[in-house]
């Protein structure tokens, strides 16, 4: 294990990672996610949560937040259900923080949204605004989100392109200005106790972003779906400079694994206590570890 930062303990959290299995890559999937899988040249084999925890594990993960799904309206594909993730992560409660996922198009999502918290006892939420087909500065959805944020649990919302059906004629409706940062900009200044994590390094608005996570103190993002190397190098410099409390670890996960990301990120030669805050002290003072 050649990152000395984490030697001791498998102790960084990945704040990003999905089912390795075909209730994600296959079912909730579909079509969109093969799309994905060749654009990124990854493969759509399934895997054991076995084996996924042994692999995070040994890469030098401890905790790793795994992410529901549900874009059922705007795709026809069924969801990852919350039961589901609630299951997987008591069955690994050590290793697995579960958030749920809510279609904000369905007409039970504000009632979905507290069952998940109040019953299923998740720890927040996950949004894919391009696969969910919405705007979440819309008034239309004030609702939601001023019940997560009574409900006092952090949300996730993508951030930038999606290669969700990537190459297919018309990218299979999916409309990418969703992914398009300022749209939860206007969400944070709205619900300032609203704690949200803008997921990926947000091409093509990683200037906005940044901006976005400088100026909301309720706005953090993570380095997911991306590999190290290819990450803008202003995002870089604002990881370790002004936003190096605000940045986290994620992979994105079966797209990218970890250890090739980790082994990435520890050539980029940081200094060692910024690679601890982002690797996982930003994200278990987030996420309440």
């Amino acid at each position: 294990m050649p990152i000395d930062v984490l030697a001791d303990e498998p102790r960084a959290v990945d704040t990003h990672a999905h089912q390795p299995t075909s209730e994600f890559l296959h079912d909730a999937g579909g079509e969109m996610m093969q799309d994905a899988a060749h654009e990124f040249g990854a493969d759509m084999e399934t895997a054991t949560y076995e084996e996924m925890v042994s692999e995070f594990r040994e890469a030098g993960v401890g905790r790793t937040v795994l992410l529901g799904w549900d874009a059922e309206t705007n795709t026809g594909n069924p969801p990852v259900p919350n039961d589901y993730v609630a299951e997987v992560r008591d069955e690994f409660p050590d290793f697995f923080v579960g958030f749920a996922s809510v279609d904000p198009l369905k007409d039970d999502c504000v009632e979905e949204a507290r069952r998940a918290i109040e019953d299923l006892d998740l720890s927040g939420f996950k949004f894919q605004q391009i696969a969910q087909g919405f705007d979440p500065s819309d008034p239309e959805h004030e609702e939601l989100f001023s019940t997560i944020e009574d409900l006092g649990v952090p949300c996730v919302f993508h951030g930038g392109n999606s290669t969700l059906g990537a190459g297919s004629p018309g990218g299979r409706g999916l409309r990418i200005t969703y992914g398009n940062p300022m749209l939860v900009d206007d969400l944070a200044a709205s619900h300032p106790d609203l704690q949200i994590l803008l997921a990926h390094p947000a091409f093509p608005w990683e200037k906005e972003q940044l901006a976005i996570c400088q100026q909301k103190g309720n706005v953090y993002m993570d380095l997911s779906g991306w590999m190290p190397k290819y990450i803008d190098d202003q995002v870089l410099h604002y990881a370790r400079t002004i936003l190096k409390d605000k940045v986290m670890f994620g992979t994105d996960y079966p797209m990218i694994d970890p250890g090739p990301w980790l082994e990435q990120f520890a050539d980029l030669g940081w200094d060692e206590a910024v690679q601890r805050k982002i690797l996982w002290e930003n994200a278990e003072e987030f996420l309440g570890l």
